[in-house]
């Protein structure tokens, strides 16, 4: 049987219009912060670009002839220019194109997921909004809307409101994320959290125990 926690629903103005049942496991749930660390350091891992990349003394050009005869020169016997010993040759042991990423396990993310939803709670830095109700692009008319709801650096959560991440996307400070895109590094790295009770259902869905 799911326990159930009763947050405050809000409108664009900041005032309470309803109240709605959220599923104690993922917003009353045990705050693991070290997972935060592991999550993070994965997260930044597989967003790096891996594409470093030396020539081997197979990948120079030219070297194909026997700089002189193997013995008689008095000098040291060489097969080719392009050693990485010799200036213009190739790179010994250099960089080559890979994945940083790795693999973490679900139950993990999902944990440390909720862990950081219940942490922005109990600091009163999450807020449930109803929806936000813009109807044309308008980046004024939203940062008047954040100033009332949260202030400045706020990542939203929304699904359905194409104005909303069209009126945002040319402030700095402000996210606007699908349910599906929510992770970690960004519940962390931005003040507020502002989720609109239809990705409020999804997210639940996804991370209910």
């Amino acid at each position: 049987m799911r326990v159930m926690t009763v947050l405050d629903v809000y409108n664009i103005n900041r005032e309470k219009v309803s109240q709605i049942e959220v599923d104690e496991s993922v917003f009353d749930a045990e705050v693991k912060e070290h997972l935060f660390y592991e999550i993070i350091r994965a997260q930044l891992a597989s967003r790096r670009s891996g594409t470093a990349c030396t020539k081997t003394r197979g990948d120079v050009s030219g070297g194909g002839r026997k700089p002189w005869k193997q013995k008689g020169t008095g000098r040291a016997r060489s097969g080719s220019s392009r050693s990485p010993l010799w200036r213009g040759g190739g790179v010994a042991f250099g960089p080559r194109p890979r994945d940083y990423g790795y693999p973490v396990p679900k139950k993990v993310k999902r944990v440390a997921l909720c862990s950081a939803l219940t942490k922005k709670l109990k600091e009163d830095k999450l807020l449930i909004v109803d929806k936000f109700e813009l109807p044309e692009i308008k980046t004024r008319a939203f940062k008047n809307i954040m100033a009332k709801l949260a202030g400045r650096r706020a990542l939203i959560i929304d699904d359905e409101n194409r104005n909303l991440s069209l009126s945002a996307r040319n402030l700095p400070d402000v996210k606007v994320l699908p349910s599906q895109g929510l992770n970690l590094y960004d519940i962390l790295y931005y003040d507020g959290l502002l989720i609109t009770l239809p990705s409020l259902d999804k997210i639940q869905r996804r991370l209910a125990a």
